[in-house]
């Protein structure tokens, strides 16, 4: 069991190490592509830094955005480990390298003139970018961490904070380029937020029911990797007529990935059926709970 553990967490690794690189190459894109050319601008840092770059132009001081990503992120970064720890802000650290390398080398170049295109195509590209980075459980640093750290201190929720930030970018988008600017920067701002809705979906609750004959070895992979309780049900299959034992258990969707290695970690002919579940009453655990329970 514990060769098998070990070959997913190198799995897990590498899994995430390439969804850093190519986090970064379509960040990229849709900051060189897109929302340059089209004088559109992306929420938090990259937005920032969209903004930041126009000044020192009209300055006539040459500043590359992605240069200007890694330099706001520095202090962000530090504020990250400090408050939310090293676990939490270590992929996040190699996201944000990876985001300005490849908005740093990859050539800005005008894919289409239409403006709508630009904020859709950008928003999107930027969506899948952070909707991926959420999914394996890590962010792309920048003002997700900022409004995180402000969360935990304030008592007020991350979103309250990122909309502030976010009506920031779009306001002095208008002040300093145009109202059209402003009002493309919101459509993109939009469509950045669907798809990392289509893509997370952390809110969204599943119940699994595990079907296996190893029931015990199963039921300990999962304590040790979830915080969640879970209900045991006594089965027969009933075509091979063996006696199994059924698991059903309820997660957010972010889980579902723990979930399927903690189960084929130990009985790779378990059979997992995953269905949505659309209200859940009683005690369920959000991400900052269980975090603090497996601290202690």
């Amino acid at each position: 069991m514990e060769n098998k553990r070990s070959f997913f967490m190198r799995y897990q690794m590498i899994t995430r190490f390439v969804i850093v690189i190519f986090t970064g190459i379509i960040s990229a894109i849709a900051v060189n592509d897109f929302l340059v050319p089209g004088d559109v601008f992306a929420a938090g840092v990259t937005g920032v830094a969209q903004l930041l770059e126009g000044l020192f132009s009209f300055l006539h001081i040459p500043m590359k955005t992605g240069i200007l990503i890694f330099l706001i992120n520095i202090p962000i970064m530090i504020l990250g480990w400090v408050k939310l720890g090293k676990q939490n802000t270590i992929y996040s650290i190699l996201t944000v390298f990876s985001v300005s390398f490849f908005t740093t080398i990859i050539p800005q170049t005008t894919i289409t003139d239409n403006q709508l295109m630009n904020s859709l195509m950008g928003g999107v590209l930027l969506g899948m970018a952070v909707g991926l980075c959420l999914k394996f459980g890590f962010t792309t640093g920048g003002l997700d961490i900022v409004s995180l750290v402000l969360s935990k201190t304030t008592g007020k929720t991350v979103g309250s904070f990122m909309m502030l930030i976010n009506m920031l970018i779009v306001i002095f988008a208008g002040i300093f380029y145009n109202l059209a600017s402003a009002l493309y920067t919101i459509i993109c701002i939009f469509a950045m937020t669907q798809v990392i809705d289509l893509i997370h979906t952390s809110h969204q609750k599943l119940t699994a029911f595990i079907t296996t004959s190893k029931a015990e070895e199963v039921k300990q992979s999962i304590l040790k990797d979830l915080v969640r309780g879970f209900t045991l049900m006594p089965s027969v299959g009933g075509y091979s007529g063996q006696d199994t034992m059924t698991i059903m258990i309820v997660i957010s969707r972010y889980e579902l990935y723990d979930l399927e290695q903690a189960v084929y970690t130990v009985d790779e002919n378990a059979f997992v059926n995953i269905v949505p579940t659309q209200t859940v009453l009683g005690r369920f655990y959000n991400e900052d709970e269980q975090k603090a329970i497996k601290r202690k």
